[in-house]
């Protein structure tokens, strides 16, 4: 008589038939449709269609990058511009290269000086480009996150957006300009605004500040997030922060001379080239170069932007208490605080005075999460981004691109003031229950 078995080798006989079982049925699941279907259109397994993207983007810079001229537009200027502080000039007034005078702040300098000198001198153009494909992954691992943590947009809207993007990569590893930098900085400044790491992420933000001053589009929504979220005193602490490092990295130039480097480096009414506009193409030049042409532009920025922050940011905000009490009785959804980022911006870029081709970078990754954040059809979405992209596609601009991206840029703002979808904030009462 064979003797009894013992309770623990049923346990593990148990275990290692469910263990079998449990991986047959994995390994099935590849052999059915609905399994694809799931990684395509269910927001929750964004990561699998993600890291794919990712990888197969080294392999894409890389073709680029050998298979495409280099273009030179503004590089070599850029390092002119930094060789001046290099030979010890930091007066704004005298810094400038073969495009011009030095019109960005004092960090677009010191990271310009990092590319300086390891390029060579600015000569080693195809390390730059490696460089900046480097920063591509960087930006796009970033824009990952947030797409992926808030699990809005689905799956396969990231193959359009990492596949057809041919004015995105020729502006980072074909250009090389300095907003593709600005832009990763901001993009990591929102992971970590995301981590509910607010100081460190006021601190990258205002560092994207100091490389190109449109980061401050979306600086209303920023203060609104750190009000909701953290109370005034420490908004206004982190704040400081912001303006503190701008001081810091300026100081060598204030020192030389505080109004070239106030004028030059944040001049709001610096006056754009026609030849290079790409959203106002539809308009004369002269009413392109209108002073009240720019101010009616301006004053309806405005507008929309309070009407949006009072009656869809604040809509159930009665009172100025509310507001400044806001941070201890909820605690803002990760849709929120992407969703007032990616809108300031865009409502900006919508009534800029003149949108410039590597000006597409500004905005390019928000429009899926923007789009998705309204009741429009996916068909429709898609459409949309497709006419932008042929918009931006379209050199040199035409009547009809600049018609058809105004188009685009007013059904996404219709659909935004109408039919905005935001995850509720939670109340930190349930939150605590859970």
């Amino acid at each position: 008589m064979p003797p009894p078995q013992s309770r623990s080798s049923k346990k593990n006989l148990s275990s290692s038939l469910n263990l079998s079982t449990q991986l047959k049925l994995h390994f099935k699941q590849f052999f059915h449709l609905s399994f694809y279907k799931d990684l395509l259109i269910n927001p929750k397994k964004s990561i699998y269609i993600m890291s794919g993207l990712f990888i197969l983007e080294i392999f894409l810079n890389i073709f680029i990058i050998k298979k495409t001229n280099y273009t030179e537009i503004d590089w070599k200027a850029y390092m002119q511009e930094v060789e001046g502080v290099v030979n010890g000039t930091y007066d704004y007034y005298k810094l400038k290269g073969d495009t011009g005078p030095l019109v960005y702040p004092a960090g677009f300098v010191y990271i310009y000086l990092i590319l300086y000198y390891i390029t060579n001198f600015g000569q080693n153009i195809r390390l730059a480009q490696y460089l900046f494909t480097g920063l591509y992954l960087i930006m796009i691992t970033a824009v990952f996150y947030i797409y992926n943590r808030n699990a809005k947009v689905p799956p396969y809207a990231y193959i359009f957006m990492c596949l057809l993007a041919y004015r995105i990569h020729s502006i980072f590893v074909l250009r090389l300009f300095n907003d593709p930098i600005a832009m990763t900085f901001l993009y990591i400044s929102i992971v970590f605004l995301l981590r509910r790491q607010w100081t460190l992420g006021c601190i990258l933000y205002s560092l994207a500040v100091s490389i190109k001053m449109n980061i401050l589009l979306m600086a209303p929504a920023l203060f609104i997030i750190l009000l909701l979220s953290i109370g005034f005193r420490d908004t206004v602490k982190n704040i400081f922060y912001c303006a503190l490092l701008q001081f810091i990295f300026a100081l060598p130039f204030l020192l030389s001379n505080p109004t070239a480097y106030i004028i030059r480096s944040f001049d709001l009414g610096r006056q754009f080239f026609y030849i290079w506009t790409v959203n106002w193409r539809l308009i004369p030049e002269h009413i392109f170069l209108n002073r009240y042409f720019h101010l009616t532009l301006l004053s309806t920025h405005l507008v929309i932007l309070l009407y949006v922050c009072r009656y869809q940011w604040l809509k159930n905000i009665k009172t100025l208490d509310d507001l400044l009490n806001y941070h201890k009785n909820h605690h803002l959804s990760d849709d929120v605080i992407i969703t007032l980022m990616f809108y300031a911006n865009f409502i900006g870029i919508c009534f800029c005075r003149s949108l410039h081709y590597q000006f597409y970078v500004w905005y390019y990754h928000m429009l899926y999460h923007l789009l998705w954040s309204t009741n429009s059809k996916a068909i429709v979405n898609l459409l949309i981004l497709g006419l932008i992209e042929f918009s931006w596609n379209t050199y040199p601009s035409t009547v009809m691109s600049s018609l058809i991206l105004h188009l685009c840029h007013g059904y996404v703002l219709f659909k935004l003031l109408t039919t905005l979808r935001m995850e509720s904030n939670v109340r930190k009462i349930e939150k605590k229950l859970k």
